[in-house]
């Protein structure tokens, strides 16, 4: 027994993990809309996420921009971030709420992923 406990704390360190990857580029042309395309890679290997909770936002500040899924792609996630045509940068995070199965019902949780900058750039 005590030969298998470090590989079966590996398993459970490395079978619960979700990562959160921005592939939003650092800079964005200065567009008249002021509309900003963001997108995020959602990747877990939590089996105890039900899937159908799932809702992932882009979080500036104080405010929350709903993502939705990408359509051909169901771990990718997308939203247009409005910043004013004063700013040249934004501060920006991921955030995804979801229900995880818990004995004895489900718990609700949240993944926040690191800080990202989003630089406006005039032509």
């Amino acid at each position: 027994m005590k030969r298998f406990l470090p590989l079966a704390i590996l398993l459970a360190l490395t079978a619960c993990t979700t990562t959160l990857t921005n592939l939003t580029p650092r800079t964005a042309q200065r567009n008249p809309n002021g509309l900003y395309p963001v997108e995020v890679m959602w990747d877990s290997q939590q089996a105890d996420i039900k899937k159908d909770t799932i809702k992932g936002y882009v979080v500036v500040g104080e405010d929350a921009y709903p993502m939705h899924r990408s359509p051909m792609l169901t771990n990718r996630w997308e939203a247009l971030l409005p910043i004013p045509t004063d700013k040249d940068f934004v501060n920006y995070r991921f955030k995804f709420d979801y229900m995880y199965l818990k004995i004895p019902a489900p718990q609700p949780s949240s993944k926040m992923s690191a800080p990202y900058q989003l630089q406006v750039v005039d032509r």
